[in-house]
């Protein structure tokens, strides 16, 4: 299965591990499925940490690069074609990071790894 990390997944798989679902741990360790975050988790939490709204431990750039060496994350890079697709997706969440998360999973056939209530409204899989 190809799970797309939402940003606070991501960041609670880094610093706050209890926070995630027994499931969701399960998944982490079962060696079995593809994990991906996609480059708008990276911007949303770059404009977070300067608005003061997230503290970090270490630097963006060195969490992310921790978790593609140790976790196997991949990063997925936003194409032109998950932005065209926005154009459809109705607009039952404002969030612009999360549509965009949205979009991707919808377009790449991922699930999506996040306790975000507003994603059930699409049409993709929340793993949580």
């Amino acid at each position: 299965m190809k799970l797309l990390l939402d940003t606070h997944a991501f960041l609670w798989l880094n610093a706050d591990v209890e926070r995630l679902s027994e499931n969701v741990k399960g998944l982490c360790c079962s060696g079995a499925h593809e994990f991906y975050l996609s480059m708008a988790s990276p911007w949303e939490m770059q404009i977070k940490s300067q608005l003061g709204k997230l503290s970090l431990a270490v630097p963006i750039e060195e969490m992310i690069n921790k978790n593609k060496q140790e976790n196997n994350i991949k990063l997925l890079p936003i194409d032109l074609s998950h932005i065209s697709y926005l154009e459809q997706l109705p607009a039952h969440h404002k969030d612009p990071f999360d549509r965009i998360i949205i979009a991707q999973a919808i377009m790449e056939n991922m699930s999506i790894i996040s306790v975000d209530h507003a994603f059930t409204d699409y049409p993709v899989q929340i793993v949580w």
